[in-house]
């Protein structure tokens, strides 16, 4: 099982298929590199390398009670693609990926990253206030740390309906779908999948501006 171990000892799992022009894709929380199979199988086909990890606490990477934060999860990210030599990257994030690839890409990504490409990412204040009414409230987060830290099994039995719009009126719900994201979500640690959310209502992400991806 292909893993690089960081500078503080956790363990990185990773998958690296194909050759040409690497697209790395940065899953979303609670998730792990399974989730961009398909996507990976298909850029493989037309000619891409294809790399995806396990982000610490996910999946098969080590289960961690610190470093659950973006300038974390973005260094660990950092020392795999020192250790994979990619350049000229293509680094496609969604959801808590999404702020991944930003923090990565302002932080470690001169020199090797060619885009950035985020879906749905998540935005650079989450938090419901008097400069950002359209945010979240706090009851939200509670209500997401309390399914995580106490009904984590059945909490993301429940979830899976909302995220894929399975409770929209018609929809055409897929349990394969519905089981292959429980499984992941239940591979994260218990401690990351508390803390991960303690501290994203209230984080700004650092922003990246047009001219400063084009000297990456």
């Amino acid at each position: 099982m292909p893993t690089i171990t960081t500078k503080d000892g956790t363990e990185i799992y990773y998958k690296d298929w194909g050759t040409g022009q690497p697209l790395f894709f940065h899953h979303g929380w609670p998730l792990s590199a399974d989730d961009w199979d398909t996507q990976m199988m298909f850029f493989l086909g037309h000619g891409y390398r294809v790399i995806a990890h396990d982000r610490r606490g996910h999946g098969r990477s080590t289960q961690t009670a610190t470093g659950n934060d973006m300038d974390t999860y973005a260094a660990d990210v950092a020392e795999l693609v020192k250790k994979l030599d990619l350049k000229n990257a293509i680094h496609i994030g969604h959801s808590t990926g999404g702020g991944e690839v930003i923090r990565y890409v302002a932080q470690h990504g001169k020199g090797r990253v060619a885009k950035a490409v985020l879906i749905s990412a998540v935005p650079p204040l989450l938090l419901k206030s008097d400069k950002n009414p359209d945010g979240l409230p706090m009851e939200v987060f509670d209500q997401l740390r309390d399914g995580t830290g106490f009904h984590r099994a059945q909490f993301y039995q429940d979830i899976t309906m909302p995220f894929y719009g399975y409770n929209r009126p018609g929809a055409k719900i897929s349990q394969g779908i519905r089981d292959n994201w429980w499984r992941q979500g239940m591979m994260e640690g218990s401690r990351p999948s508390t803390t991960v959310s303690r501290p994203y209502p209230k984080q700004i992400f650092s922003m990246i501006s047009r001219p400063s991806m084009s000297q990456c």
